[in-house]
């Protein structure tokens, strides 16, 4: 199915997506920033962007209910409280007062989060087309475009408040493109030896990998170009917009060849690609090695978290499906926070080479996860 027909087919949930992409690309534009706007070190502003995951994990017991019961008004909803929930992080001025700020950073994103790759199960379920490396891909576009918009107001002296602010205005606009008709299914008490956890554990696992490979370049690419390689402002915000870049061309592509190679090939071939390229980012001499190793790793990673989501839709039953994929989804999500704390520690002690280098690592579980998955027939 062509990158257009799957992106007017699934609109609503596009916009939802670009909405998620424009704040989280602005956010990771704005670390250098943030982190000195609350005065934290390394390891410090790390655990503190765990404050996210705290409101994340609330999300799994919200999100199905905060689902059900909004129905097509969930995600224009979800998306006007990620707009607000993003002003309070570029107010804060004091650690505690971010780690609250990222708690309900976390919350607004997970229920946002959820209710769209939910949306996206339905209409691929319905349509019997793939569809969540477009919508994904479209993520990454928002992002490059929130990164790169972020690092120009950066250099023209924005503080961060007034940067959320205008992506807010934004996503405001795309809100009002959301409001989508649910599926409706048939009510199923979920019994707890009828529930999924292999597979929701399997596929959670890795989009969790996925999700932290990518945060992790999205959180620490601009202070490993401006700090470790001396890079300027502006050269530090073009880090995780190169990985938005090339994230959207990796997604695009996976949606191109989404009939003709299986999802495991895809992921396989994904994982050679983003250990390469982590090891490039990490050893880079200058600021353009390390765009070189974001991109490829950007490349390589692009496709695995949404296919990753996409085999959980698929695999288990319409009626318990949006609660399978808030539960796969926190566990993969949890990687955007996870993996910010983990580099802020590892950076800390041994360096942002150190990091990156153990990213490449990481990277390399996904190889006798696959094994596992085709074993299950996935």
């Amino acid at each position: 199915m062509s990158v257009i027909s799957a992106i007017r087919l699934s609109h609503a949930p596009v916009a939802a997506f670009m909405i998620v992409g424009l704040f989280w690309g602005s956010m990771a534009a704005l670390a250098p920033q943030l982190k000195a706007q609350i005065g934290a070190d390394d390891a410090t502003f790390g655990l503190l962007l765990l404050g996210t995951s705290i409101g994340l994990l609330t999300t799994m017991i919200l999100a199905p209910m905060f689902d059900r019961a909004l129905g097509q008004w969930a995600l224009p909803v979800a998306s006007i409280g990620l707009a607000v929930a993003f002003l309070f992080p570029g107010l804060a001025t004091a650690p505690v007062l971010f780690f609250m700020a990222m708690i309900g950073a976390g919350l607004a994103s997970g229920l946002l989060d959820v209710t769209m790759n939910a949306r996206v199960s339905e209409l691929e379920a319905a349509h019997k087309r793939p569809l969540m490396n477009a919508n994904h891909g479209m993520f990454s576009v928002a992002y490059a475009i929130g990164a790169f918009g972020t690092g120009f107001g950066r250099e023209a002296g924005m503080v961060p408040v007034a940067i959320f602010a205008c992506v807010g205005i934004l996503a405001l606009l795309l809100a009002t493109r959301t409001r989508m008709a649910v599926a409706v299914t048939e009510e199923d008490t979920v019994k707890t030896s009828a529930f999924p956890y292999a597979i929701v554990g399997l596929c959670g696992a890795v989009v969790l990998i996925a999700f932290m490979t990518e945060a992790a370049v999205e959180s620490w690419s601009a202070l490993h170009v401006e700090r470790t390689l001396g890079g300027r402002a502006a050269e530090g915000a073009f880090g995780p917009t190169m990985l938005g870049i090339t994230m959207a061309i990796g997604r695009f592509g996976g949606q191109a060849v989404a009939d003709t190679w299986s999802d495991l090939t895809v992921i396989f071939w994904g994982a050679v690609c983003a250990a390469t390229g982590a090891v490039i980012a990490a050893f880079a001499p200058t600021p353009l090695v390390a765009y070189i190793g974001f991109g490829t790793l950007g490349l390589g990673v692009s496709a695995i978290g949404p296919i990753g989501l996409a085999i959980v839709g698929r695999l288990v039953r319409p009626e318990i499906r949006t609660l399978a994929i808030s539960r796969t989804a926190v566990i993969g999500f949890s990687g955007f926070f996870i993996a910010p704390a983990a580099m802020g520690l590892i950076s800390q002690g041994f360096g942002l080479r150190t990091s990156f280098a153990a990213i490449g690592l990481l990277v390399c579980i996904l190889f006798p996860l696959i094994g596992i998955l085709r074993k299950r027939g996935a």
